[in-house]
């Protein structure tokens, strides 16, 4: 999957909707869940968080072989510290105290997991621990991790930040982020995730900025860190090489002047408040073409941003994006006469159109 991060448009997809073990991507949505509720205040970086048993590989004979932030048991870690350990050294035990710390239970967790993929609209994932070691109901698609990833990066851009990193130290032990795709300078990767299990295969959601134009790639099931990290460069290389994100119309934009009704003035203009992106072959934008379809008639009062219709954004005579035709600014109720003198104007021309 290769997604335009800012327009949301899909330029790459195979199996997309393929329901595929995550491993490690898993950790993404911990990281989301574990960035929201910091960003909401109910928790902060600075919080201890006491380790319990099942996140020590001595007392957890599940977590022994896998990637670990070597947390001890009885101690007490920041929160922002194993929120490090999960991102950049991808620490199972660290996963766990963060869920038994938020959740009270991994599987209390579990549960906040889905609820946040279902906010995300991530109809293809079904979570069922914080790590990603493999369970039969733990799955996910290409097309929910470009969401997620896409997610964290408009969401979370504090939490964002922490996946550009390329090791972490605890306890005197330093790590290497497995994101290859970060010392690879001409990419201009900062992110996102790793994934590897005997089932999952090895997987990559990577994210890179360019000329102002921001993918996302999605690679799972590879047989090889080589081929997952390849296979990744070249789906974002092609989305650099092909396509590039324009903003043809800014903020403010006018479209149209239309007869205001009702109203203490007599024309109201209509157009764009927000940031009109949208993704096009490189080379494409002196091609666009913009029209607009009026829906409703301008009756006063009016409210800057109310809609009145819809612009169409045309490339060789194909619909390539649509947005609300708004009122750039208020317009407020005119007195009785002049609304007596509207209403008798607006049946004259009602009878004869």
């Amino acid at each position: 999957m290769l997604v335009d991060h800012l327009t949301g448009r899909t330029l790459v997809q195979h199996n997309a909707d393929e329901r595929l073990a995550p491993a490690s991507l898993t950790k993404m949505m911990t990281s989301y869940v574990l960035g929201t509720e910091i960003k909401n205040g109910n928790v902060t970086e600075q919080d201890m968080v006491k380790i319990g048993p099942n996140a020590s590989l001595y007392t957890n004979a599940e977590l022994r072989g896998s990637s670990l932030m070597f947390v001890q048991v009885d101690t007490e870690v920041p929160l922002g510290e194993l929120n490090r350990g999960i991102i950049v050294v991808s620490g199972n035990d660290a996963c766990i105290a963060v869920a038994e710390h938020l959740a009270g239970t991994e599987d209390a967790f579990a549960d906040m997991m889905n609820a946040y993929a279902d906010h995300l609209g991530m109809s293809g994932s079904h979570f069922m621990n914080s790590h990603g070691l493999d369970h039969p109901e733990h799955y996910t698609t290409a097309r929910d991790m470009a969401t997620l990833g896409s997610a964290l990066i408009r969401d979370l851009p504090e939490e964002y930040a922490i996946y550009a990193d390329k090791s972490y130290t605890w306890d005197g032990r330093e790590q290497f982020n497995r994101n290859a795709l970060l010392w690879d300078k001409d990419l201009g990767a900062d992110g996102i995730k790793t994934g590897h299990t005997n089932e999952a295969g090895y997987s990559l959601v990577s994210s890179a900025v360019k000329d102002d134009m921001r993918l996302v790639a999605v690679v799972m099931g590879t047989d090889s860190t080589r081929a997952r990290n390849a296979e990744s460069r070249k789906l974002l290389q092609y989305g650099f090489r092909f396509f590039e994100t324009v903003v043809p119309y800014d903020p403010g934009t006018v479209f149209a002047e239309e007869r205001v009704w009702f109203g203490t003035q007599e024309t109201i203009e209509l157009g764009v408040l927000e940031t009109v992106a949208t993704t096009l072959p490189k080379g494409q934008r002196k091609n666009l073409k913009a029209d607009f379809e009026l829906t409703s008639r301008p009756e006063a009062p009016i409210s800057k941003g109310q809609q009145f219709g819809v612009v169409h954004v045309t490339l060789d005579g194909e619909d390539i994006a649509t947005y609300p035709l708004v009122a750039l600014h208020d317009v407020e109720e005119a007195g009785w006469m002049s609304k007596l003198i509207d209403h008798i104007l607006l049946f004259i021309h009602n009878l004869t159109n």
